[in-house]
């Protein structure tokens, strides 16, 4: 199927299969959207009710053709879709888009049909975009190939190429981004994704030298390796990948898989995972065109906090708190910054950041440039929002400055401009500067440019594609089912990559309990080891803090008798006898298979309160210390790493090194399935795993 993919983006040839005259039926609209703009491929119509349609010869058939289009387009019912692919694959057609709908996302009998349309393109070696989608547009090759009302206006190309599962919401989505001046060069709807998906769309298109920014809606994913790929192409291109992604919750997840038929997916994997590659995630259409737009006019900021310059003192003090809200650090400017703005603004300015040039801004436009230019030449800021209201007096004259500016500093800025007049805005946008019509928007547009700039950083510092894939399952191991690893094995395991672990020893009786505890010192701790009881909590099956031979003995037979007692039938292997740890800050570490992004780690605040707390982070496998990094930033409650309540600071490094180990651990094991490390004692000395679940699925 090589070229599949090119010939949907850009295909020299086209035949419409079921065209209409009529162009306000859905089958006569794509014909009148290329003529219209002037596609200069060769067009093929279908339908034997007309001998030509606006002067296109009209054919009876497929055989009747003069030559094998490129591309396909089936505008016809849903019963009649299997048919044509059939007879356009036979003909040796590349790749068909199918309009229809009445498929999967119509329930049992459509999700049937879907899969019979599916094995016939395959067996005749064609691809299928949809169904239930409304084609695609190439701006660049003049080709509104779609019934989108979108393209009821002649279709501009621009840098940004956009692909979405809904048809509808992204029709909505790029209606917007044209209303914003921001021309989209590829608008492409994959419907239901039978066979293509929207990633791989994706890296189809990233090829294309005119696009320097991408953006996808996603309501499902079925092959999570794939979009990790094409997030790690975008980044080496240096072409940002913005991802709108729907489904975090439960209700939301129902809806999608009832719109697409798609898996929707665990939303904290899927957000951590592309993170870690690089793509920026965006929690609306709004949010995400104004990333569209930042991208697009602004440069990677460098290294350094975030800037923020006002006429009010109330909206410096709204960014800021958004800004400490989002994690990004808004500095004090340094003292030879301060002391410059010092000389240019009133007394009663606020200098140290924010900036508040006070009501004087709004009369003095001369103090707007020397402000701006100073602030963006701070070694501390890599970026900066500018925050401006009304000021239609000077307009014009902000206008130039703004321009201007963009034109002298490398450093990105974002205005924030509220009511600004209209013809300012479309001046400023067509000049290459970036503009954010709303104050927290601002912001979060500006968190967009710096965590793509920390991405790049990191995809230098070292790439995930360096490190080695593990080993896969034997075949000797398929067939068996998962089970619970036994401690000491698992221990073993981990302790063989070097992972901190507490010396433990498995005691089959109380006796033999004590004389391990005697071997290991006081004060030692003794957990039911059983596969039967893997939350040994919950089965009365763990002591702690004990001190003496004789409460050890007696805790052994306790615990033993408590779980006969929960569980009668439970195959119990004797107690866990372990030396007690010093106490530390207390994490999770894990790993777990997920089935889109494979083997997956998991860093979190552990204890027993990580049901209630859920500050979890996961990145995907092989995970550089460069990941890890950025992992522990991503925690919420990443301040108790620094020490508190009389706790030692984590060591940072070692606890990098730890969730690399544990990233080569789960490559080496695909035949480990799950392991919960919980809890993790992290502190000035490094790790140790103080508790663990291992299982193990060897068919894997």
């Amino acid at each position: 199927m090589k070229g599949a993919l090119q010939a949907l983006v850009s295909p020299k040839s086209i035949v419409i299969v079921g065209a209409s005259a009529d162009i306000n039926k859905l089958n006569g609209r794509p014909l009148h959207y290329l003529l219209r703009d002037g596609y200069q491929g060769r067009l093929y119509l279908i339908n034997p009710k007309y001998r030509d349609i606006a002067g296109i010869p009209c054919y009876p058939d497929l055989d009747s053709l003069p030559e094998i289009p490129e591309l396909g387009v089936v505008a016809v019912a849903a019963e009649r879709a299997i048919g044509v692919i059939a007879a356009l694959g036979k003909m040796g057609v590349k790749v068909a888009i199918v309009f229809g709908s009445g498929f999967a996302e119509m329930g049992p009998e459509g999700r049937k049909l879907e899969r019979e349309l599916v094995a016939t393109a395959r067996s005749h070696n064609i691809r299928i975009c949809g169904p239930n989608n409304l084609g695609l547009i190439n701006a660049f090759e003049r080709m509104p190939l779609t019934f989108s009302q979108y393209a009821d206006q002649p279709v501009v190309p621009g840098p940004v190429a956009f692909v979405s599962q809904s048809g509808a919401f992204g029709t909505a989505v790029a209606t917007r981004a044209r209303a914003l001046g921001i021309g989209l060069g590829y608008f492409v709807s994959t419907g239901n994704e039978a066979d293509i998906t929207a990633v791989e769309v994706l890296e189809e298109i990233l090829d294309d030298p005119r696009v320097t920014v991408a953006a996808a809606y996603l309501e499902g994913l079925r092959d999570g390796a794939k979009l990790i790929a094409v997030a790690d192409k975008a980044l080496s291109l240096e072409k940002p990948l913005i991802v709108i992604k729907v489904g975090r919750f439960a209700a939301g997840k129902r809806a999608a898989i009832s719109h697409t038929g798609s898996l929707a997916g665990e939303d904290a994997v899927f957000d951590g995972v592309i993170r870690q590659h690089g793509a920026i995630r965006a929690y609306d259409e709004v949010h995400a065109l104004d990333l569209t737009a930042a991208f697009a006019t602004c440069p990677v900021p460098p290294a350094g906090g975030i800037g923020l310059i006002t006429i009010s003192g109330g909206a410096g003090v709204l960014m800021s708190d958004r800004a400490e809200e989002l994690h990004l650090e808004v500095p004090l400017l340094a003292p030879h910054t301060q002391a410059s703005l010092k000389s240019i603004l009133p007394v009663f300015a606020a200098t140290a950041n924010p900036v508040d040039v006070t009501a004087q801004g709004a009369v003095d436009i001369g103090v707007f440039g020397p402000t701006l230019n100073l602030v963006l030449a701070d070694p501390n800021i890599g970026i900066c929002v500018v925050w401006l209201q009304h000021m239609h007096r000077m307009a014009n004259e902000m206008v130039s400055l703004f321009i201007e500016t963009k034109r002298c500093v490398a450093k990105p800025f974002i205005v924030c401009w509220l009511y600004a007049p209209a013809a300012a805005m479309t001046k400023m946008r067509e000049a290459g500067v970036c503009v954010v019509e709303g104050t927290r928007r601002s912001i979060d547009a500006a968190a967009g440019l710096i965590e793509y700039g920390e991405a790049r950083r990191r995809s230098i510092a070292g790439s995930t594609t360096e490190l080695k894939r593990g080993q896969q399952p034997t075949a000797a191991q398929a067939g068996k089912k998962p089970e619970v690893v036994p401690s000491i094995e698992a221990r073993a395991l981990l302790s063989s990559y070097g992972f901190g672990m507490v010396a433990s020893r498995l005691a089959i009786d109380p006796k033999q309990a004590a004389v391990f505890a005697e071997e290991l010192g006081y004060p030692v701790a003794l957990k039911i080891e059983s596969p039967d009881l893997p939350h040994k909590t919950e089965a009365g099956g763990v002591r702690l803090d004990l001190a003496t031979k004789q409460e050890v003995a007696a805790a052994a037979a306790e615990v033993l008798a408590a779980a006969r007692m929960r569980a009668p039938n439970a195959l119990i292997a004797g107690v866990l006898v372990q030396k007690m740890a010093a106490p530390a800050t207390e994490l999770v570490l894990g790993l777990r298979r997920d089935p889109s992004f494979g083997p997956i780690v998991m860093l979190g605040l552990g204890g027993i309160f990580i049901e209630v707390l859920k500050d979890v982070v996961f990145a995907s496998t092989p995970v550089t210390e460069a990941d890890a990094a950025f992992m522990l930033q991503r925690l919420r409650g990443r301040a108790i790493l620094d020490g508190v309540r009389g706790r030692f600071a984590v060591d940072r490094a070692l606890l990098v090194k730890a969730i690399c180990v544990l990233s080569q651990f789960a490559l080496a094991h695909p035949e480990i399935a799950e392991l919960d490390l919980n809890p993790v004692f992290a502190g000035a000395n490094g790790t140790v795993a103080v508790d663990w679940l291992m299982i193990r699925d060897s068919s894997r």
